[in-house]
């Protein structure tokens, strides 16, 4: 058999399993004694979807299942019109609840059985976990794509939220005496500020540092999200004191001790994107820290911008080209960074910016402290997406009632953060009492709390930038 033929006896394989795992919606009235599918059907679901290829048979599998196992639509507009009946009629009450309690329950895909029943099995949890993380970037490729598919991303990560609540979670803390594999994992799945080696990583989990993160109960010493900090006397404006190679440093003297620096927060599981974990463990680390060192009085991110330089090249990129200056600089600055490139059109700058190369000439990197600040601080603080800040990072500690409070200049000179954000970093300071209010005003009426530095650079953009 060619190909082709190959290709339809695996859809076909694929749809006679499909019907065979997923459990069909039992009857309203039997909800409650419908038996349970036989746990080997859910078995062999999760090892039919592991021997798949990731990538086109996965997405394939995917599609069907989100498309051929949802939502009965006919189901919901009769039980619609039930629940539009019994109002109109003004039945008593307990029938229009009753009408209600059916259209909640057709309401539900087929498929939310299928996934009910894995996070039962043993190890099913972390199958989940898996499934979205594949959902997760089928979606962000367009590899799988469509309204099925985005409902079915979003009822899983429902439901992953239940199951990975704050109660099912531990918190655990790393030192060199962790297990191996755990400082392996903590290593692999640092996405700010990557691990260089062995020595770099002893360094992270030695004196004047802490590391925790968060694992569940049903998958015990699996880091989920993982949550480093600094222990310091001042809130720190770079970090390469942070993570450069130094020898482990002495044993820790705890009056110096006046200061938590978060310096870096990662999800280890991409299916986990969008669940509330970092809230949560920021929250759980700092009533740690405040148990373990009562001394210590600020508590600051150190965070990265990402996303800056590639906003700033598009602003540069929208300038009108005939300009003799351009309307993100003053005169004097413009001129000065002509004089400098040899170019009174932003193409030069444009590429210095995109290679990196621009931090190399000491002139150029003091002629554009001054702009960069001020442009920084509008991108962070003015730059909106439905109202709230434009920026991921400054939008997830905004929301858990942060501070913008400094923006520091050449803060991160690695290459990476050149190229993310011309090296800048920003502390968003968490000041316990004020949290709560501060989140609610942030949700509420999308207001940024900001510093006095913060502001004033801000309205520097105002003056001399035109946008």
């Amino acid at each position: 058999r060619g190909p082709a033929g190959s290709s339809t006896a695996s859809v076909a394989g694929m749809e006679e399993l499909l019907s065979r795992s997923v459990p069909p919606l039992p009857p309203y009235e039997t909800k409650e004694k419908a038996p349970p599918p036989a746990e080997l059907r859910s078995a062999e679901f999760v090892r039919y979807y592991r021997a798949l290829q990731a990538g086109p048979p996965r997405a394939e599998l995917l599609t069907r299942l989100a498309r051929d196992f949802g939502v009965d639509h006919g189901r919901v507009a009769e039980f619609s019109a039930k629940v539009l009946q019994a109002r109109e009629q003004q039945r008593e009450l307990g029938a229009l609840l009753q009408a209600e309690d059916r259209l909640r329950y057709y309401l539900n895909p087929q498929y939310r059985g299928l996934f009910q029943h894995l996070g039962r099995l043993e190890g099913g949890l972390c199958f989940l976990v898996e499934l979205r993380g594949d959902l997760v970037e089928g979606l962000a490729t367009k590899a799988v794509d469509g309204p099925h598919v985005k409902e079915m991303n979003g009822v899983l990560k429902n439901m992953l939220s239940e199951w990975f609540s704050t109660g099912f979670l531990n918190l655990e803390r790393v030192t060199w005496q962790s297990p191996c594999e755990v400082l392996q994992k903590i290593s692999d799945s640092e996405a700010v500020h990557p691990v260089r080696n062995w020595v770099d990583m002893k360094r992270r989990v030695g004196s004047y540092r802490r590391c925790y993160f968060f694992s569940h109960c049903a998958i015990p010493g699996e880091p989920l999200i993982v949550l480093h900090v600094a222990l310091t006397s001042d809130i720190s404006s770079s970090i390469q004191a942070i993570v450069k190679e130094v020898p482990p440093l002495e044993t820790e003297d705890t009056d110096k001790i006046t200061t938590a620096i978060f310096y870096s927060i990662s999800l280890t599981q991409q299916g986990l994107q969008g669940v509330e974990l970092g809230t949560y463990l920021i929250k759980r680390v700092v009533k740690e820290l405040q148990k373990e060192l009562p001394q210590i009085k600020a508590f600051s991110t150190l965070s990265p911008i990402p996303g800056f330089t590639k906003w700033l090249v598009g602003l540069l990129s929208s300038q009108p080209k005939e300009l003799e200056r351009n309307e993100l600089f003053t005169e004097s600055e413009w001129q000065e960074i002509s004089e400098i490139t040899g170019d009174s059109t932003t193409e030069t700058l444009k590429k210095l910016l995109n290679n990196n190369e621009w931090v190399r000439s000491e002139k150029l990197v003091k002629v554009l402290h001054s702009p960069f600040m001020r442009l920084c601080a509008w991108y962070l603080y003015g730059e909106k997406h439905r109202g709230y800040a434009l920026n991921p990072v400054a939008n997830f500690h905004l929301q858990n009632g942060s501070v913008m409070w400094r923006i520091n200049w050449m803060a991160d000179i690695s290459p990476r953060g050149i190229a993310a954000s011309c090296g800048m970093m920003v502390n968003y300071r968490y000041y316990l009492e004020d949290t709560a209010s501060n989140s609610a005003a942030y949700l509420g009426t999308k207001q940024i709390k900001a510093s006095e530095q913060v502001l004033s650079l801000v309205s520097q953009f105002q003056q001399n930038s035109k946008l």
